[in-house]
């Protein structure tokens, strides 16, 4: 029947040259409809219960999404005319930045004093250059006694400042508003730079780290995807030593890859920085076909014509080249069970990208094979996979028992890892924000943060004293703890207020006794702020509930999780009603914990289904379970290796086992389908089975192991580090299914055959 299908191609090799060109520009012509959305968000399921605390956070208060000017003058010291100048201008120039819905520095600080009877509230700093030295020293004093400035917005010894804008997007349109306002955030920079030469300034905060995102994949795109390219070019010129067979397979690449984005396209699927890795894969995998088809048929034609050589690969190869397809996409299509949307799509669209690569590899390849002219040399001398063959049949005992051992040793060591990720460190230190939120932990404030709605149990019960006693413990707790940079609470405005009320008094910085006092403070507090500068970021509508706001160092989520712990503790040892910490930072440190396990389930599902099925092709159930040793033992390895060198797991490293898993198959299949034929068809013994094997599959899969190690290599360049910790790991776990397959699997099949004649 194959070769039925094989005469077919050669016969209207033409006319399908023509028709796949055709579907391609129809196909692909979808391409026109992908967006990228650059919100962290789309990391998150709907179902994801982190998110939900987060949104219900941001629906209750104002909105955190930020971007945080800091401004680090280069003598040292911020209460100068010059410096406090630059920081009202970019104060006042922020209101301008789209979406922005609130603006908080040291200069429009709602200072409040006693005047008389009167409470005034009103910016601590005004027209800032004309300020004597002694009212530079009074406001200096005021704004490093402030608790809410400190650590915030200001550095305990004045030598750094930051301005944070509040910016509410609108989410119509995710692909241009995050880009609208990095955009416009950083020509503001360069005004400041320009206006104030003594100031270097650095822009961080979440719109940064949301904008880090698209930036980093387009970076990805125009030097690590050419550079594969190139890699790949040039590995398989080296490695074919065929002209036309490298041209066709590069040109199977380009064409699987167009296919692939356009249906991506028409099906609606939107680009993360995650999915946007599936043309750098499809890259790597659409070459597996190929190079088994050509390996094939280039030996073949050393003894055949050109044309015969080209039915015969495909006799051999077919059924090989299709198991390996249908297996990786089913590995792929396992990151389905995956808690982060982008990992869905990025196994679904490779998935796509493979079945569209067999299809090309099936039938573009051979007919244009079919119409180039192919030239090969004869080979006089023994063929190199022969001589491995024979070196490995002779040492079979020793690569057993040698491979069995260090097999065991790594997979020892996978429990050294612990899951772990720090979420600031996505970026390398090639990124302006990376810097810059490096620059503002060490010297300011944090991008991690922990948000606590505190409910009271009544409508405006935040003014009961014996809540804001509790309140203020709960924040003195966290202030104690070794991770905290700064705490923002209510119960510092009602200190504050109390002192203000009489006659600023120092000994009455407390809280007030009385709930109506406290009432009443508050109440002529809110009528005497001005717009945009409310406290409804702190208390609800009711005043039944407030916000807590923890500030922290950037810390890993094993550290995270064990903060909100001890806070859940103290919360629950004093009598608060049970409420989770809510933030972006705690959004990221449970996404790993929460992937891991899906992808488990996920991964066993995909690896029950490659067996029922490779039990089935190989029409042996012993074989078929073979076939589990080769395919499970390389990602356990793999991830043993990583126990020993790094010991951190993240969010990038949750999926390789289903991203592997359908690769590792590939050369199980093709090197237990040739075992096989010789061992079933051509009656030979184990041992003649295995040096067949060698000699008609092992070249295809070290060029292939070449090719796709390379390829994946460069993509551990990234400076995404989810995308260069994935490929990383999956350059190794492939690199070791090649080390298992030829040194342990033949040896294995020796000795349950023990080397009965046949």
């Amino acid at each position: 029947m194959i070769k039925h299908y094989a005469n077919w191609v050669i016969r209207w090799r033409y006319f399908i040259i023509l028709a796949t060109l055709v579907l391609v520009a129809v196909l692909g012509s979808g391409m026109r409809l992908l967006i990228f959305d650059t919100d962290y968000r789309v990391l998150f399921s709907e179902d994801n219960p982190q998110l939900a605390a987060f949104e219900e956070l941001q629906n209750t208060y104002t909105k955190s999404d930020n971007v945080l000017f800091i401004l680090a003058p280069k003598e040292g010291k911020i209460f100068t005319p010059q410096t406090l100048e630059a920081v009202e201008w970019l104060t006042n120039e922020a209101w301008q930045v789209p979406y922005s819905i609130r603006v908080d520095s040291i200069s429009n600080f709602q200072h409040t004093y006693a005047d008389g009877d009167d409470l005034v509230v009103k910016d601590l700093i005004t027209e800032a250059k004309s300020l004597s030295a002694e009212e530079l020293a009074r406001v200096k004093e005021i704004a490093l006694k402030e608790p809410l400035l400190v650590n915030k917005l200001i550095s305990p010894t004045a030598y750094v400042t930051g301005i944070n804008i509040i910016v509410q997007l609108p989410g119509l349109h995710p692909e241009t508003e995050v880009p609208e306002v990095a955009a416009f955030v950083r020509d503001l920079a360069n005004q400041v730079s320009s206006r104030y030469p003594h100031l270097t300034v650095h822009l961080t905060g979440i719109v940064m780290f949301n904008n880090t995102f698209p930036e980093s994949t387009l970076g990805d795109m125009t030097t690590f995807v050419p550079a594969m390219f190139l890699v790949i070019i040039v590995l398989l010129g080296l490695l074919l030593r065929s002209f036309s067979g490298t041209f066709t397979t590069v040109l199977i690449i380009f064409l699987s890859i167009i296919v692939t984005m356009g249906i991506a396209g028409w099906l609606g699927i939107t680009l993360t920085p995650p999915s946007a890795t599936a043309p750098t894969i499809i890259l790597t995998l659409a070459i597996a076909d190929s190079v088994h088809f050509l390996v094939t048929m280039l030996y073949e034609m050393r003894v055949r014509n050109k044309w015969e050589a080209i039915i015969e690969s495909l006799r051999l190869n077919f059924q090989p080249i299709f198991l390996t397809s249908l297996t990786t996409a089913i590995g792929f299509l396992s990151l389905n069970a995956s808690d982060v949307p982008p990992f869905r799509d990025l196994g679904n669209i490779v998935a796509i990208g493979v079945t569209i690569a067999f299809i090309l590899s099936v039938s573009f390849l051979p007919a244009m094979m079919a119409v180039l002219p192919v030239r090969t040399k004869p080979r006089s001398t023994l063929h190199p996979m022969e001589r491995f063959g024979e070196f490995v049949v002779a040492k079979r005992r020793v690569l057993m028992w040698g491979m069995a051992s260090i097999i065991v040793f790594l997979l020892i060591l996978i429990p050294r890892n612990e899951l772990n990720d720090v979420f600031a460190n996505y970026f390398d230190e090639s990124f302006d924000f990376r810097r810059a939120t490096d620059f503002a932990t060490e010297n300011l404030t944090g991008l991690y943060d922990i948000n606590y709605s505190i409910n009271a149990g009544e409508s405006q019960g935040i003014t009961d004293p014996i809540f804001l006693r509790k309140l203020a413990n709960f924040a003195q707790w966290y202030q104690q703890q070794p991770e905290v940079i700064h705490v923002t609470t209510i119960t510092d405005v009602f200190k504050r207020l109390n002192k203000n009320m009489h006659g600023d008094d120092q000994s009455y910085y407390r809280l007030p006794e009385r709930r109506d006092l406290a009432a009443q403070y508050l109440l002529l507090y809110e009528m005497s702020l001005p717009y945009g500068l409310d406290i409804n970021n702190q208390i609800n509508i009711d005043k039944s509930a407030t916000r807590l706001t923890v500030i922290l160092k950037t810390i890993s989520t094993n550290e995270m999780l064990a903060l909100e712990k001890r806070a859940q503790q103290w919360l629950q040892k004093n009598g608060f009603m049970p409420v989770a910490g809510a933030s972006t930072a705690m959004m990221f440190t449970h996404i790993g914990s929460r992937n891991l396990p899906r992808m488990l389930i996920g991964t066993t599902f995909a690896l029950v289904l490659i067996s029922v099925i490779l039990i089935i092709a190989l029409r042996s159930f012993k074989y078929g379970l073979i076939s589990l040793i080769p395919n499970l033992l390389p990602a356990g390895m793999a991830f043993g290796l990583w126990g020993f060198f790094v010991g951190q797991v993240g969010l990038g490293l949750s999926v390789v086992m289903g991203m592997t898993l359908g690769i590792v198959v590939d050369y199980s299949i093709h090197f237990l389908s040739k075992y096989l034929r010789a061992y079933r068809e051509q009656k030979l013994s184990s041992t003649e089975a295995v040096l067949y094997a060698f000699k008609t599959v092992g070249m295809a899969l070290w060029i292939t192991t070449l090719v796709l190690v390379a390829g994946f290599a460069v993509l551990s360049l990234s400076p995404f580090q989810l995308n260069a910790d994935m490929g990383l790991m999956t350059a190794i776990t492939i690199a070791l299914a090649l080390i298992v397959d030829f040194l342990f699997l033949p040896p294995l099949l020796m000795l349950l055959e023990k080397n009965k004649a046949r």
